[in-house]
């Protein structure tokens, strides 16, 4: 007799990584280094500008990103364009994601397509992995 595996809740799955986004997206647009941080998993690797960066811990991820974009190109905040969870179990979800930088008066810098990755850990959901076309 075969062990039957019960199937993940997709729609869970989905609202908890929603959320996640969410609440990842508003930190990023109030300058919230420490939020941001809470909602990473670790090791965390990303894949950007053609490097690796592995963040061991929360007190390794650099948090000079906001005033780097601002000062790069004008950056005031970020939105999601596109999310869809694309692959996924009950422990770990693969996310398409599509976001936009703006400039304070609206004016767009880029358009960047990425892939999270999402782990489960402790009863929490959280940002494990990232990789980005943008900077």
């Amino acid at each position: 007799m075969s062990e039957t595996t019960a199937q993940p809740d997709r729609a869970a799955i989905e609202q908890a990584g929603l959320d996640v986004l969410d609440r990842h997206m508003a930190a990023i647009n109030a300058h919230d280094g420490a939020a941001m941080t809470a909602l990473m998993h670790y090791p965390h690797p990303r894949l950007a500008e053609g490097k690796v960066t592995v963040y061991d811990g929360p007190d390794r991820n650099p948090m000079d990103l906001f005033n780097r974009l601002a000062s790069d190109d004008g950056w005031h905040y970020s939105e999601w364009n596109e999310r869809e969870l694309i692959q996924f179990n009950a422990e770990k979800a693969h996310w398409r994601l599509v976001y936009t930088r703006y400039r304070k008066d609206g004016s767009v810098i880029g358009v960047y397509d990425s892939l999270y990755v999402l782990t489960l850990r402790d009863g929490n959901w959280g940002i494990q992995a990232r990789s980005s076309f943008g900077p």
